[in-house]
């Protein structure tokens, strides 16, 4: 049997670089390993530029302005060839980082020659540890990650179910509480709730806080001050950090605590466990035929049934983000535990962020290629509330209290008189309204509650919808 590793181009292990690779590509330039020997490399060429124009070193001159714009085209022109590039001299090096500042100096000399400026490429990974650079690399790849691929993506789903609340804000819909004939209420309601506990939580994702610190091999900036006693270490490393667009962490052991990475993905498998609620309760509203799938789902639905159309979209994302909460929880959970001043745990550990983020995005692609395939149904909804009559005694219960309250005579042990009335059976419209027309109401309640149905008996649902606005 043949090997498939040995195939010609190289065949992908996991989904993500296969089978779903075109919906998880934008996450590439952001949180592969290329993108974070790229950003690497972003983050020394800034270092090596605000050292020399901040004069941090004494005697070595600031780099012009050609020189910087060079340095930073290095990072923009970073592509298939630079990757190699690093790859060989990781070969060599044992060491990612390493490698980087290598890669650095080999370029620097074509920028500013050696021969002119022989001490300028020690400025390159200057009193850096490894983890000065990496940590700021994490925090820029996650960042834009978050605001350029996931964020607009998750922001797009959670504005079409908000669509749907509002297309359908006056459909009512039979609720069912513990699976059990309860309290009508709307479609559009229903789809407002889930949008609402959606949008909180990209409001607390959006607000996130990106750390990032620079300040040597234990946080106490010793190799800074005894290359450079004079200098406001403490104070560089914080304009340094904040001119990435990051906040600076002033109180770190060799990493930086993660903590923040922590909470931002509490925030995403929260957001990811609302939606995969959102996908349960559409798959079941499907399957009580409140919404038909008609629209872009493909031929087959059944490999043998020809009248099937799964709802496969809703199906596929529970399942990736099942994957994708199980990857966000350990990260969170490991990524702020570090042996002492540091170990290595999170250095494998950050390598799944992408596949965290990635099962993510699929997800909210199935459920939002799900929901536009969706057309309510609500001669269905309508069925169901005209066989639920019982669901009424509420209501009527509820005004015999409110009566029973001011002194009106009669209306003693209403719940007990409803519950004998409904519990357990199914009532009609004429039951309902024989038993309401014995209870001796003012004619005023009479007439109201004779004339409620099931159907509108949704309180102010329609109105509840208008407060995603």
């Amino acid at each position: 049997m043949a090997s498939l590793a040995d195939a010609t181009p190289s065949i992908a292990l996991g989904s993500l670089d296969g089978r779903y690779r075109g919906v998880v590509a934008p996450l590439v330039d952001h949180l592969s390993e290329p993108a974070l020997n790229r950003a690497r490399v972003r983050v020394e060429v800034e270092w090596l530029i605000w050292l020399t124009t901040h004069q941090v070193v004494p005697g070595v001159r600031s780099l012009t302005e050609k020189e910087q714009d060079e340095l930073r085209q290095v990072v923009a022109d970073f592509g298939a060839d630079e990757i190699e590039e690093l790859a060989t001299i990781e070969r060599e090096t044992l060491h990612d980082v390493k490698a980087v500042e290598y890669f650095l100096k080999r370029r620097l000399t074509t920028i500013a020659p050696a021969e002119e400026d022989a001490g300028l490429a020690e400025l390159i990974h200057f009193c850096c540890t490894s983890e000065d650079i990496n940590n700021l690399s994490y925090a820029l790849m996650v960042q834009g990650a978050v605001q350029q691929v996931w964020l607009p993506r998750a922001t797009r789903l959670v504005e079409a179910v908000a669509t749907m609340a509002s297309d359908l804000r006056d459909v009512p819909l039979l609720a069912h509480t513990h699976g059990q004939p309860a309290t009508p209420t709307t479609m559009g309601k229903e789809l407002a709730v889930l949008a609402h506990r959606l949008g909180r939580q990209l409001r607390r994702i959006e607000g996130a806080d990106f750390l990032g610190k620079l300040n040597g091999a234990t946080g106490t900036y010793g190799a800074h001050l005894a290359a450079v006693p004079e200098a406001d270490w403490p104070a560089l490393s914080r304009g340094f950090v904040e001119s990435l667009g990051l906040e600076w962490n002033p109180l770190t052991t060799q990493i930086e605590s993660h903590d923040w990475q922590a909470e931002l993905y509490a925030d995403v498998a929260r957001f990811n466990r609302i939606l995969h609620n959102l996908c349960t309760d559409v798959w079941t509203y499907i399957s009580m035929g409140y919404f038909a799938q008609v629209r872009g789902q493909g031929t087959v639905g059944s490999s043998t049934m020809p009248h099937k159309v799964n709802p496969i979209r809703f199906e596929n994302a529970e399942a990736n983000l099942e994957v994708s909460n199980a990857l966000l929880d350990v990260l969170g959970s490991t990524l702020v535990n570090s042996r002492l001043q540091r170990d290595l745990t999170d250095s494998s550990m950050q390598r799944n962020i992408g596949s965290a983020f990635g099962h993510s995005l699929l997800a909210i692609d199935n459920a939002e290629r799900g929901l536009a395939g969706l057309d309510a149904v609500p001669a269905a909804m309508a069925a169901d509330l005209d066989r639920n009559w019982e669901v009424l005694g509420e209501a009527v219960q509820s005004a015999m209290r409110a009566l029973g309250a001011q002194g009106v005579a009669g209306m003693e042990n209403p719940y007990e008189r409803l519950k004998e009335l409904t519990r357990g059976r199914r009532i009609t419209g004429d039951d309902l309204r024989e038993f309401v027309g014995g209870l001796g109401l003012p004619d005023d309640v009479a007439a109201r509650l004779a004339a409620m149905t099931p159907a509108t008996y949704i309180g102010a649902a329609p109105e509840l919808v208008d407060y995603l606005d």
